[in-house]
């Protein structure tokens, strides 16, 4: 990533990562990254940077660790925080999505406002509640260019999880790649 410090002022509202690729383009050199402290593991295109940013989270001041790195012009991350207390999982993780899409100008799922669709994942070893989600949606960045995005939210224990990819175009391969590479060890 050129500088975190950007997309780390804009956690609160979501972690960006910028995607227009395809799984099996040579600028993406897959690896297996797990963040420190936690059982996920995840596959990123490049060699990520790493960032903690204190972000309020349900209300709280929470430490937010984010990997994320840029490839052939695209970034990709995810953030994870630890909340302390598993019950309070489920409404940090929804009001994480709400301030995603609202971030990237995109209508809140359900509403029929932008474009915003709610998908089921997958992941064995997260939480049963929050049940883990993908959320897909067409925004706009800060500068007004059109960006697709895609992140998928998830808990395990206390810890809160965000993976995302943003960019122009996001290839399904990419995505496919990416997110089926979620995985508890």
């Amino acid at each position: 990533m050129r500088s975190l410090s950007r997309p780390l002022t804009l956690l609160p509202a979501g972690l960006v990562a910028w995607l227009a690729l395809a799984a099996c383009s040579p600028a993406l050199n897959w690896r297996e990254v797990r963040p420190d402290n936690t059982r996920l593991s995840l596959l990123l295109p490049c060699k990520p940077d790493k960032a903690e940013k204190i972000v309020p989270l349900g209300g709280q001041p929470t430490t937010l660790t984010l990997l994320g790195c840029d490839a052939a012009g695209a970034t990709f991350a995810v953030a994870v925080a630890d909340l302390g207390d598993p019950a309070r999982a489920a409404p940090v993780l929804a009001q994480w999505q709400s301030l995603t899409l609202a971030h990237m100008k995109a209508g809140p799922v359900g509403t029929g406002a932008g474009t915003s669709q709610l998908l089921p994942l997958k992941l064995p070893g997260a939480a049963a509640q929050p049940a883990a989600v993908r959320v897909v949606a067409q925004g706009q960045r800060a500068d007004g260019t059109a960006v697709s995005g895609q992140a998928a939210y998830f808990a395990q224990g206390s810890q809160v999880f965000q993976a995302v990819i943003y960019a122009k175009e996001i290839t399904p391969e990419a995505a496919e790649t990416y997110f089926s590479s979620l995985k508890f060890q």
